[in-house]
């Protein structure tokens, strides 16, 4: 939540915003647009075979992709792109491959007749991320410690499985339903002397309680996709071990941006190589 009181809707890896007021969120909440949140809610579940569990979702694809649309053109022409033609050919090479890739695997997702768009810009900092509807953005300083074609996949694996698990959508559902929570408890602690220090700690138990745990699912599950979308493709599945592994040795000499949004430790290092060696992938 932003600190003018704005709910922040991010795309996964905290890139470009999209805000909804406090206000739409609560004339939602009156006109039943927005369904209040509890733990038991379930009326948003919808179930995603790609992860084999139900998500909670209160937006579709086609809405999120709408909302993160202007947030991606203003990105393009805010900040400037890499005017190395090869660098680029290579980064939209292995996104196609890889979009190709996870289509033959999932044919019901309708991957390749989305919009992808793979951007290279100009910036030493070691980052990727990815829009709703198909949006990539490499960094040059990413490309610069990725070693082969095979790591470059890693990475557009691991984003292309974010799009597939709607992880985007899920967090902003998360998100709303949890402001849209807050909301209706400042309504109700409105005369109640304590009301600023109850409501923090609600707002600090759902940031903690409910939305942050996610994030390391979510996590997981995209290195999961990202690696079968490797093989798929034909890449060297062992290669994500490989480039997550000196990912996090660099980032022990030196805090990286793409490490804050993409947490790696050895335990997730360890989970990978197992379910890579669980499939029989190289």
């Amino acid at each position: 939540m932003s600190e003018n009181g704005n709910i922040t809707v991010e795309d996964f890896d905290n890139r470009p915003t999209v805000t909804m007021s406090r206000r739409e969120i609560i004339s939602g909440l009156a006109t039943g647009t927005v369904v209040a949140f509890s733990g038991a809610a379930l009326s948003g579940c919808v179930t995603n075979s790609a992860l084999g569990r139900k998500q909670f979702l209160l937006v579709s694809d086609a809405e999120l992709e709408q909302l993160s649309a202007a947030s991606w053109n203003q990105l393009l022409t805010q900040n400037r792109q890499t005017n190395d033609p090869a660098l680029r050919r290579q980064v939209a090479a292995v996104g196609d491959r890889i979009v190709r890739g996870a289509d033959q695997r999932l044919p019901d997702f309708g991957l390749t007749q989305r919009n992808w768009e793979f951007a290279v810009f100009d910036d030493p900092t070691v980052n990727a991320w990815v829009m709703p509807g198909g949006k990539v953005g490499f960094h040059t300083g990413l490309l610069d410690v990725t070693q082969n074609d095979d790591q470059i996949a890693t990475v557009m694996g691991h984003e292309v499985g974010h799009v597939v698990g709607r992880h985007a959508a899920e967090r902003y559902s998360q998100q709303m339903a949890a402001s849209s929570g807050l909301a209706l408890a400042n309504v109700a602690l409105a005369d109640n002397e304590n009301r600023g220090l109850i409501a923090g700690i609600l707002g600090a138990g759902v940031t903690f309680g409910v939305i942050l745990p996610y994030s390391r699912k979510h996590e997981y599950e995209a290195d999961r996709l990202g690696a079968d979308f490797m093989v798929d493709a034909n890449y060297r599945a062992n290669e994500a071990v490989r480039f997550w592994d000196g990912m996090t040795q660099r980032s022990s000499q030196k805090p990286m941006e793409f490490m804050s949004t993409h947490p790696s430790d050895q335990s997730r290092i360890a989970t990978m190589q197992s379910y890579i060696t669980s499939q029989g992938y190289v």
